[in-house]
């Protein structure tokens, strides 16, 4: 089951404390939860992308492209809270070149996961 981020507040968080991942597409801000689900949640700017029909062609696209990247994020160890902003280039893409990007972005959370497991284990 997917599970949404819905309040501001939600977002805020994430914005707040979350790391950021940029790319040409999307930029991701990702933090770790204490939910058994990935959560996400998608924004599309007026001032990034224009009129509503491209914000909301923007947001099918990033919640597609999240969902076909499931089986890499069941892959983390741990469960996170996405945000995915829409950047104005993702208008020009078909879902494959935004998905290839966040596995990229999904690829170094793992490594930040990874990195920070041995980082812990050293100082035990």
């Amino acid at each position: 089951m997917r599970k949404y981020l819905r309040d501001t507040a939600q977002f805020q968080h994430v914005y707040r404390n979350g790391k950021r991942y940029e790319g040409v597409f999307i930029t991701a801000f990702v933090i770790e939860n204490q939910e058994p689900n990935h959560r996400l949640g998608v924004t599309a700017s007026r001032k990034a992308l224009g009129k509503a029909v491209h914000r909301n062609r923007a947001k099918r696209l990033l919640r597609e492209t999240f969902r076909l990247n499931e089986t890499s994020l069941h892959e983390l160890a741990h469960k996170y809270d996405w945000v995915l902003n829409a950047k104005a280039a993702v208008l020009t893409q078909k879902v494959n070149a935004p998905c290839e990007e966040l596995k990229g972005i999904i690829a170094k959370v793992e490594r930040l996961e990874t990195r920070d497991t041995v980082v812990k284990s050293l100082d035990v």
